[in-house]
Parts: structure tokens; C-alpha cells; sequence
């Protein structure tokens, strides 16, 4: 990210589609031809993993930090690739155009996955199919095991699984794999048809000179393949339950802190192993993306572990993480990895620290530049360095026009307007930050979809303190228009980032 330029963030979810959620097809591309009209360098999405559970579908909480959710496997793409009839995705009524809808999504693509699986494409592919799994048999054997299992027994809580699979005993993993193997077998399949699509169009990005960003939650759920094969590198008690959990103590968005719920890493016996787990994570995280950003970057340093049983994380406490040894062994690997650091909330000095040994590019975020008129801000573009990223606001802020009508006071909207040299109203108020944005010495620019739009506060995608109503926007059809790009490119070739 050595050049100046700029990008667009808006996650696979959220484009449109007729089959209820964004995914890999034909509107990807086109997306990703509008990036190149508006002469943008990079699209930046949300983690691209299996969401655990349909109420709270966060990325940022999946069933495998490696596996692909399959959600995202677009219809279309199947029956142009032969896998599926086009009577098959004939009848696409019922979605909603604007919302994302998971239940009906999965349902109507598990009829379709049901017919993929006897189509005879596959066994012209069982060659490339078999190379797939070879390559891939460190995460996807336990997750395509852990999946079918949790069918079997009707729960993803493996710790109410029986004792003996619940504890990887290797007779009892040989049995469950014999009992389960035609499952085993058709998740692996719609992992390597995810992951071809998705290559797919990322080789296509990158073709016409879009580079994708992707995200790397720093914890994985409870309830996910990786704690049930990876136990030993997790804080859990004796029934196997998380014997602490993650989560931020109070802050700008809750006064009672965030309880993410996550078992913590016990980063002690992840060292041991030299940061195997970790090190594989990180070059799957290569694989997908041309860059990734580490969400909650700081846990590296110190990380808020709370009591497994609290109800809220008041009573956490700061626990020291791996720091700087961890990322010696990561760029010992990877010496090229292209990685941001998210580096917002309480930064307390050790991660300053930790960042500038690192020479990784944080995050600016102008929605919380005017709390005050001292000028010293750090969020404010003139206290910018060039090695950061600046954004208007993130997946987890309002859309700029919501937090300039609702969150914003009079005190906040003077100190913009001063900042600005003038006054300005909600109708232009997106496209202020985005010029200011644009305008900073920040060699990296990214801004929300929403805010190119100058959406409310309706197209919010997340709001931390929320635990449902989340994640569900989407992007109209005709929305990412010519006129858009065309808009978008000439204040990009304006701030010299075309």
C-alpha cells in the first residue's frame, strides 16, 4: 500500500442480488467494473467465513476461521458452470431487494446445493476436487466433521456432544467420520465450489487493477471447528466450556462494555507450538486477499479477558498478548504480507509501541475527529502520517449522515463546520468528509458504499452495542450508477489517487 490511492469498502453480502443475499455472481462484477470506472484501487469487504447462527449472522463470529460461507455461492454462477438447471433458479420471488434475508437465502440454496450434489460435472472434477482437499486437509477434514456433527446432534455446542467426540478421542473421530461421510463429503464440495468462485472473481479484481481487502477477525466462536480441534490453545475449563471470554471494557459505544463472548487464546501454549494454528490462519488470510486487516489489533498487546459466567464485561481485566514475538515468526513466514492494523478504541501506550515496531498502518476514522477544538485530536487530518488508512466511518459507525443528524452535538457540529471553514447541511455532509478524506496526506483512503450513496442511518450495517438487526443491508440494483463513478473518479484524480 505504497501508492496513494483510495478505495471503496462494501462486503459480498451486501451487493444485490435476486437470490436474497449478495454473492460471487454477475452483480460482483459488475462492482467491481464500477471500482475501475471510479478509478479506485481497492474494494474492502467484511471476513468471508461461515457466520454462526441466522439471528446474529456477524462475520465476525464464524463456525471456521479458514472455511468459506457458502451463502456466497452464487446460483447464477452454478448453472452458467454447468453444475445446476436453469428450471432450478427460475423462481427467485419472495427476497426482499434491500434486506438481507439468511433464512430464506439458505433455504432456497439448499435445494439447489441438494441437486449440485448429484449433478455429473462433479465426477468430471474429481481430480481437481481430490487436489482441493489435499491442499487443504488441515482445516477442512475437522471442519467438514465438525459441520456434519453438529447436524448429527442437532447443536454447533460440541461440548454437549458425547463425551468421547467432545474430547477427539481417536476411535470415537474414527467412528463419527464413518457415520457422517456423506456429509463430510458434500460440505467439502461446496467449499471448493466457494472457493473457486471466489478465486475466481478475485483474479478478475485483479486483472482490472482492483486490489481486495479483506478482514481477519482476531477471535474465532465458541461453537466453531476451530476450539473443538484446536482445544489446547484456548482458555476452557474442564467441561470444556470458555473459562474466560473476550469482549472491551467500557467505551464509546456501551457504558457496560462489550461482551463478544469468544473464548480467549492462551497464548502461552500457542508459543509452543510456534504459532502453528495462527501461522496457517494468517496464510489462508494471504491466499484470499491481497491485504487483510487485523480486527482488534490491540489484543496483541493486551487483551480484556472476562470471567467465562459474567452476564457483561465490566469485570474484565487486561491480560498481556504475544506482541511483538508473534509477528517476528509471522514476517519470518510471510515477509511480503500486506496487513492493516485496526487500532481504534482505548489505545494505550504498549500498542502504540507495538505498531510502530511494526510500521503498520492504523486506522483514522473522521467520524470521531470533533470532540473537541483544541485541534490535537488525533482523528483530525492534520495530525495524520502518511502510513495510515482513513476512513469516514467503519461497518460499525452510523452512515455519516445519520451521525451528523443523530449523534453529533451542537458543540461536535460547530467544531465541523470550523474545520470545514463553513457551514454545511445533511445533503452534503458525506460528500464533505469524503473530500476530506481525499484531501489528507493519508496514503490510503476507504469509504462505506453508504456514504458515496449519502444513505441514513437506516443503511447502518452494524451497531456493536446491538445483538440483532444487524448486517442486513444491501446495495440496490442500478445504485453503483455511471454518474457515481464518474463523481467519485474526478475527486480521486483531484487528490492525485487514480
Amino acid at each position: 500500500m505504497n501508492k496513494r490511492a483510495s478505495g471503496v469498502l462494501l462486503h459480498i453480502t451486501s451487493l444485490p442480488s435476486k437470490f436474497g443475499i449478495g454473492d460471487f455472481g454477475p452483480q460482483a462484477y459488475l462492482f467491481a467494473d464500477f471500482l475501475s470506472q471510479a478509478k479506485q484501487s481497492y474494494w474492502q469487504i467484511l471476513p468471508l467465513n461461515p457466520p454462526h447462527g441466522r439471528v446474529n449472522i456477524s462475520p465476525y463470529n464464524c463456525l471456521s476461521a479458514f472455511a468459506g460461507n457458502t451463502s456466497l455461492i452464487s446460483p447464477e454462477l452454478l448453472y452458467k458452470s454447468g453444475y445446476i438447471k436453469k428450471r432450478d433458479i427460475a423462481d427467485s420471488s419472495g427476497f426482499k431487494e434491500n434486506l438481507l434475508d439468511y433464512k430464506k437465502a439458505d433455504s432456497f440454496r439448499a435445494e439447489i446445493f441438494n441437486k449440485l450434489f448429484e449433478n455429473a460435472k462433479l465426477k468430471k472434477e474429481r481430480k481437481s476436487f481430490e487436489k482441493f482437499c489435499v491442499e487443504n486437509k488441515s482445516w477442512l477434514d475437522d471442519y467438514a466433521l465438525f459441520i456434519s456433527l453438529s447436524k448429527h446432534f442437532k447443536t454447533t455446542d460440541w461440548s454437549k456432544w458425547p463425551k468421547p467426540v467432545r474430547d477427539r478421542k481417536s476411535n470415537a473421530l474414527k467412528e463419527a467420520n464413518e457415520l457422517v461421510k456423506s456429509d463430510c463429503e458434500k460440505e467439502k464440495i461446496l467449499q471448493y465450489i466457494f472457493f473457486n468462485q471466489w478465486f475466481d472473481l478475485k483474479k478478475y479484481c485483479n486483472k482490472i487493477g482492483i486490489e481486495i481487502i479483506g478482514d481477519m477477525p482476531i477471535y474465532v466462536a465458541y461453537e466453531s471447528a476451530d476450539v473443538w480441534a484446536n482445544q489446547k490453545i484456548f482458555k476452557l475449563d474442564r467441561s470444556k466450556k470458555p473459562a474466560f471470554k473476550s469482549g472491551v471494557p467500557p467505551d464509546f459505544f456501551s457504558k457496560t462494555g462489550q461482551l463478544w463472548g469468544n473464548p480467549v487464546y492462551n497464548w502461552p501454549a500457542i508459543k509452543k507450538t510456534n504459532y502453528k494454528w495462527w501461522l496457517e490462519r494468517t496464510e489462508q488470510n494471504l491466499k484470499l486477499y491481497d491485504i487483510f486487516r487485523i480486527d482488534h489489533f490491540r489484543g496483541f498487546a493486551k487483551f480484556w479477558q472476562i470471567p467465562g459466567n459474567d452476564k457483561n464485561a465490566i469485570n474484565g481485566k487486561w491480560i498481556k498478548g504475544p506482541g511483538e514475538d508473534f509477528f517476528k515468526s509471522l514476517y519470518k513466514h510471510f515477509p511480503s504480507a500486506q496487513i492493516i492494523a485496526e487500532d481504534l478504541g482505548l489505545i494505550t501506550p504498549d500498542v502504540k509501541e507495538l505498531l510502530k515496531k511494526l510500521n503498520l498502518p492504523g486506522m483514522k476514522v473522521l467520524h470521531f475527529a470533533f470532540g473537541d477544538t483544541s485541534g490535537k485530536n488525533s482523528y483530525l487530518p492534520h495530525n495524520y502520517i502518511e502510513n495510515c488508512i482513513v476512513y469516514t466511518g467503519t461497518h460499525d459507525n452510523d452512515t455519516t449522515l445519520g451521525w451528523f443528524k443523530n449523534d453529533l452535538s451542537l458543540k461536535q457540529k460547530n467544531a465541523l463546520f470550523a474545520y470545514l471553514g463553513h457551514q454545511v447541511s445533511g445533503k452534503d455532509i458525506s460528500w464533505e468528509l469524503i473530500r476530506m478524506a481525499m484531501d489528507s496526506v493519508a496514503k490510503t483512503v476507504i469509504v462505506p458504499m453508504q456514504d458515496l450513496l449519502s444513505l441514513d442511518q437506516d443503511a447502518r450495517m452494524n451497531h456493536p452495542a446491538k445483538k440483532q438487526g444487524n448486517w442486513q443491508w444491501r446495495l440496490k440494483q442500478n445504485q453503483a450508477s455511471s454518474k457515481l463513478a464518474n463523481q467519485l473518479a474526478k475527486i480521486t484524480e483531484l487528490y492525485g489517487r487514480a
